[in-house]
């Protein structure tokens, strides 16, 4: 009985600790990587504006290649959305083209479904390095509350590799074209 009590004692220090850590710890997150394609400006947004193109590039999109998908608008534009239901890798979803500068920056809201509920914001922008390069920065925003926000010290180690994986796919789509 006595370990027991010592067993069941640890445990709720333990949890009390993470509870604790939790409280320190943001409720938002971002996470944003960033990569040099050598084709012009004007050519890599007009291929990322279209969020169609994100399946031949995006990870996250990739992991499921029978994944439904439906549009509403035009995409490209502000307003167009891009809808997803797939595996438990894929979970569902949905991303809207929210803002868009011509030319320099893509706002794109995600609103996810599955696995769990949330709201993150997924900007992509570019910038001209040189006439025939361009710097293209992918990230993602959103947020948690407690004691979820816990999440939040693994989210870069998560999602990081993710975007660079698919920031390198772009890259390789995009100088063979």
């Amino acid at each position: 009985m006595k370990v027991l009590a010592k067993i069941l004692i640890g445990i709720a220090g333990f949890i009390a600790l993470i509870l604790i850590v939790a409280l320190f710890v943001k409720k938002e997150y971002t996470v944003e990587r960033e990569i040099t394609i050598n084709k012009p400006r004007t050519e890599v947004f007009n291929y990322i504006r279209h969020l169609k193109n994100q399946d031949n590039y995006s990870k996250w999109v990739r992991t499921d290649p029978n994944m439904k998908k439906a549009y509403r608008g035009t995409d490209g534009n502000v307003g167009f959305v891009y809808a997803w239901d797939g595996n438990e890798k894929a979970g569902q979803g949905e991303q809207e083209i929210k803002n868009l500068t011509e030319g320099e920056k893509l706002e794109i809201e995600v609103r996810f479904i599955r696995p769990f509920a949330s709201t993150a914001y997924a900007p992509m922008s570019t910038e001209a390095v040189s006439p025939t390069q361009t710097k293209v920065k992918w990230g993602m925003t959103g947020g948690n509350p407690y004691p979820l926000n816990l999440m939040h010290l693994f989210i870069d180690a998560v999602l990081g590799p993710d975007l660079e994986t698919s920031l390198g796919t772009l890259k390789n789509i995009l100088e063979k074209s």
